[in-house]
């Protein structure tokens, strides 16, 4: 065995896949509920329905690369991708996953150590979902079950009132038609390395879906701590948004108002050191895990 792996006995490994069932359940056991009856919830659902990532393939536990399993993990992972088992136990195959996922792997961090190296940025105020709600009386709303805070001419006189500074080409694609030319920026996926900072909101929750895309790569502890974090971000997008959340338990963060704003600033300042500490962990376990794969690459050349 490498002197870089780490090995891991019956109740080590068993105890950690527990442990991460337990804290997956609290939050997709409900949301699963929810979905065979039919109802929404408008920010607890968002990390299931906006992500690619389901439920069932959050609910499995991977320990990251350089990680040995003994044999007896052999069997639930016997048609889990990226998973190779020999005499020594079973890891995850680095190689094998760089190999067919390098233009994932290349992006990933491309865009996490270029936002990490930009200075946050906070003067949007969460105005993007208002401009995604602008002109509701011809476009509608995202949210059809939702009510406006301040109604269709009140969200429109914020957003008009205001000035647009969206960095986020996932947040900017869904703007309503008429309020994308009122954006400073005219975000695409092109440009979205050269754009994204630490200081958005939206940046930091994709930081969970860089962290699936490179599973299983990461270990599911540090896929969850990103989860974790894009929940508690999505509260407060939500909070701040036009939509009236009372009801669900979500007092407003009034960004229409001057102690709105500076409320909004103190939170997202916080998300921002939160976020550049996780990027940096998925930065420095990534480079782990490529450590070994690009030595074995030496040795063969």
């Amino acid at each position: 065995m490498p002197d870089h792996e780490v090995r891991l006995s019956d109740a080590e490994w068993q105890d950690r896949r527990d442990r991460h069932s337990e804290r997956v359940n609290l939050v997709a056991a409900p949301y699963l509920e929810r979905r065979s009856r039919g109802a929404k919830h408008p920010v607890q659902d968002f990390l299931f329905t906006y992500y690619s990532q389901k439920p069932g393939q959050l609910l499995r536990w991977h320990p990251g690369a350089g990680v040995v399993l003994p044999h007896t993990a052999a069997a639930e992972r016997a048609d889990w991708k990226y998973y190779r088992a020999d005499d020594d136990g079973v890891r995850v195959d680095s190689r094998r996953f760089v190999h067919e996922r390098r233009e994932a792997v290349d992006f990933a961090r491309l865009i996490l150590s270029r936002t990490a190296a930009r200075p946050a940025q906070f003067g949007c105020f969460g105005l993007h979902e208002w401009a995604m709600a602008y002109r509701s009386a011809v476009n509608g709303v995202r949210h059809e079950y939702l009510r406006l805070r301040l109604g269709a001419t009140g969200t429109d006189d914020v957003v008009d009132g205001a000035r647009l500074r969206c960095t986020h080409f996932d947040a900017f694609r869904f703007y309503a038609p008429e309020a994308e030319a009122l954006n400073e920026y005219t975000p695409t996926r092109q440009t979205q390395r050269e754009l994204e900072q630490p200081g958005c909101l939206h940046a930091n929750m994709d930081l969970y879906k860089w962290a699936y895309k490179l599973t299983p790569l990461l270990a599911s502890e540090l896929v969850m701590d990103c989860f974790e974090l894009s929940w508690r971000i999505r509260e407060m997008d939500m909070r701040a948004s036009p939509y009236d959340l009372s009801a669900w338990g979500y007092p407003p963060i009034r960004i229409e108002t001057a102690a709105g704003k500076a409320e909004y600033v103190r939170l997202q300042r916080g998300f921002a050191e939160e976020s550049q500490l996780l990027r940096m962990r998925l930065l420095h376990d990534l480079e782990q895990a490529l450590a070994p794969v690009r030595a074995r690459r030496r040795h063969v050349w």
